[in-house]
């Protein structure tokens, strides 16, 4: 994988956030292709409990300042940049007060989910985009983990469809195990169409469940990885039937030499 890009998309990453099969697998992922050579940058959001001074965050000023519209809205870009310790590698951070200034994650403390969360995740596939644009950095492969990252691969193939930067950048979706009940804004689907996504092309978003997001993810990507031993068989089914090249669910001790031959065989 020497000197191919990889962009890591991520809801959560260690050491910024606890540990967990999405936050741990978005580090051990670029780690191993950064170990191999390949050049790689890790986004994620910017949540309010993230210890800014303790990870050393600081906000790249020509990278912020531009606004992203999200459901008729303008929303203000900041963009802050922090290094993992002693690995070298570069993590991204889409922030934005309204969205992410609040003190967790996706809930609050009775565990309801916020009910911007639609929208957050809209921001977040957006701030990704355009701030890649910004960096002028062209990757060869988008990898998204994380529901929260799952409106990028619908952005990318839709919203900027026309972007040259990306004509030749293939886009592999991680699907993990359930890590929400119920459903998010179920005025979504009209929140993505708003930016000109056909209506049709993300039916799987008029009940937006955390499996349907991800159906949505997965029907705009180019390849997808069964990260998870506890993803439905509902799920698997719909990775099978979707004609599209996956790699199975493989343990933590085989990961590295599968995932990086589903990468140069597969996807690249």
């Amino acid at each position: 994988m020497e000197d191919k890009r990889i962009l890591y998309v991520s809801s959560e990453v260690v050491p910024y956030l606890a540990e967990n099969e999405v936050s741990l697998m978005s580090y051990d992922v670029p780690k191993m292709i950064n170990d191999q050579g390949g050049q790689i940058r890790i986004f994620m959001p910017r949540y309010g409990n993230i210890n800014e001074r303790r990870h050393q965050l600081h906000e790249v000023i020509r990278l912020s300042g531009m606004n992203l519209v999200v459901n008729d809205m303008d929303m203000p870009l900041i963009i802050k940049v922090a290094s993992i310790p002693k690995e070298r590698i570069q993590v991204y951070f889409i922030d934005n007060d309204e969205y992410f200034k609040r003190k967790a994650t996706f809930a609050d403390e009775d565990g309801t989910l916020y009910p911007d969360n639609d929208e957050r995740s809209i921001f977040f596939a957006k701030g990704v985009v355009e701030t890649v644009k910004k960096l002028n950095w062209v990757p060869d492969i988008i990898h998204v983990h994380g529901w929260m990252a799952a409106m990028l691969p619908i952005y990318m193939k839709h919203f900027y469809k026309d972007e040259a930067l990306f004509a030749d950048t293939k886009i592999v979706t991680s699907v993990y195990g359930q890590s929400f009940d119920g459903t998010l804004d179920n005025e979504m689907i009209k929140k993505v169409v708003f930016d000109d996504v056909p209506e049709s092309d993300i039916k799987h978003l008029a009940e937006p469940s955390y499996e349907n997001i991800l159906k949505a993810s997965i029907a705009h990507s180019d390849a997808v990885i069964i990260a998870s031993e506890n993803v439905s068989d509902d799920m698997v089914k719909f990775v099978e039937a979707s004609g599209k090249p996956f790699l199975p669910y493989v343990p933590k001790d085989k990961f590295a030499e599968e995932y990086t031959n589903f990468y140069k065989n597969q996807v690249l």
